[in-house]
């Protein structure tokens, strides 16, 4: 048994997951650091980065009650959705309240991991250095974040005018007098459609399929919250849904009613769409509905309806791929494109490697990464000390264990391969770390 004194861990990343597996590693005692290629703290939140996906516009599209971390609350003040700005500051705060950044290597790439005999090879290089070093871990917490690395669909033909994708998204005045085409109707798809319906000279939005649209507020209250109220409620989860397909509808209405396609799933069986002004500015003839894209002629687009339009800009917002450079798939038991681990998290054989944050719940993710990474901890300290409950939990991710928290009716789609249901989720995860805490 390797002593504490010797045991390290590396968390790569210095986003909202990264810093909350850095406390609670550091919280139980276990010597760990963070590295993250930025300037600074904040991950995706941070703007000024070259890898950050939001833009000047971007709120939470969860509530602060439902994505502000377990033992951290967001600032009384904080409006019911923060900014991006306000996030970042959160995040600053939450680094200085358990006192991370010391133990934050910043402007520090990972450039490969490698797994030794006893532990992790890790090469590192900062950038502001040309030489390579090398560290031991004994073991790894990957925190990277899967909103980095743009994914760009392939369609037939060549667009003459301007592109890009909505990770390259900033400002409005990208939009401004601009015929502008958004291809993808994702929460950010949505989001730039809207602004492009305000200030472009004209907007469209491209939607592979229908969706069911929910609002941010009902009757003054986040919607979220409201709805893990309902969740709570003792009633049967066809109940639930039925209830809760009465409200969209008495708020928002169907999407057929503003020229938007019908969605052919059911209300819950997608990632949810936060946006209420769309269906607005559909409604109002300032935002154009078409189909799929069949082809690209220049500024001519046509469309698998067999129409056809010009456009001045198309802004791709076809989400993001899910890579991790520095280390080769199988040491990540990839299968299908993605890590297969219990709980999105947890290798079923290597003890020593974890990914937090590697889900799309919906609703809020920050409570779940944090409820993650108190498993990682507590893990790892139970294999320290000899602890049964460390066989007990080796059992779980070798079997699958007391259940995935996640609902098998999603889409069978490639942007739900990391989706989860949060009650459910939330409910397995609560449970395991309550059987270390017992223990």
């Amino acid at each position: 048994m390797t002593s504490q004194h010797d045991f390290r861990v590396l968390v790569i990343g210095a986003g909202p997951s990264g810093l909350v597996a850095l406390k609670n590693l550091r919280q139980l005692g276990i010597d760990a650091v963070a590295v993250d290629r930025n300037l600074g703290i904040g991950g995706n939140w941070d703007i000024r980065s070259p890898h950050s996906s939001v833009y000047q516009s971007t709120h939470l599209i969860s509530s602060k009650a439902m994505t502000q971390f377990v033992d951290f609350p967001m600032p009384e003040e904080y409006p019911e959705y923060p900014s991006h700005h306000e996030v970042l500051a959160y995040l600053h705060f939450y680094a200085e309240r358990f006192e991370l950044g010391r133990f934050v290597r910043k402007k520090t790439s990972i450039v490969s991991l490698k797994k030794g005999v006893a532990d992790w090879q890790v090469e590192l290089q900062a950038a502001d250095s040309p030489e390579k070093t090398r560290e031991s871990f004994s073991a790894i917490v990957i925190a990277n974040g899967h909103h980095a690395q743009p994914m760009m669909p392939k369609i037939a033909g060549q667009f003459t005018g301007e592109t890009l994708h909505a990770h390259s998204y900033k400002h409005h005045r990208q939009l401004e007098g601009k015929r502008v085409l958004v291809v993808g109707a994702g929460n950010s798809g949505c989001d730039i459609a809207v602004e492009a319906a305000i200030h472009g000279q004209s907007a469209a939005i491209s939607m592979r399929r229908g969706y069911h649209f929910f609002p941010k507020f009902i009757r003054g209250k986040p919607a979220d919250v409201v709805g893990d109220r309902v969740r709570r409620w003792p009633i049967p989860r066809s109940w639930q849904r039925r209830l809760s397909q009465l409200v969209v509808d008495w708020t928002l209405g169907r999407p057929h009613r503003y020229g938007l396609p019908s969605p052919e799933h059911g209300l819950f069986d997608a990632h949810p769409i936060i946006n209420s002004q769309l269906p607005y500015y559909a409604g109002h003839g300032k935002l154009k509905v078409f189909p799929d894209v069949r082809s690209l002629d220049g500024q001519s687009i046509e469309f698998i309806d067999s129409r056809r339009e010009e456009f001045d800009l198309v802004v791709f917002a076809t989400g993001y791929q899910l890579v991790f450079p520095f280390i080769e798939d199988d040491l990540l038991n990839f299968h299908n494109g993605i890590p297969k681990l219990y709980l999105h998290a947890f290798h079923p054989t290597d003890d020593t490697l974890f990914v937090a944050g590697m889900i799309q719940p919906n609703s809020g993710q920050w409570p779940l990464t944090d409820l993650q990474t108190q498993i990682i901890a507590r893990f790892l300290k139970a294999k320290q000390e000899g602890h049964k409950t460390a066989q007990w939990f080796c059992n779980q991710k070798q079997t699958g264990g007391i259940g995935l928290g996640s609902r098998d009716h999603f889409l069978a789609t490639a942007r739900h391969r990391l989706e989860v249901d949060y009650f459910d989720y939330r409910k397995t995860l609560t449970k395991i770390v309550r059987q270390f805490d017992r223990s």
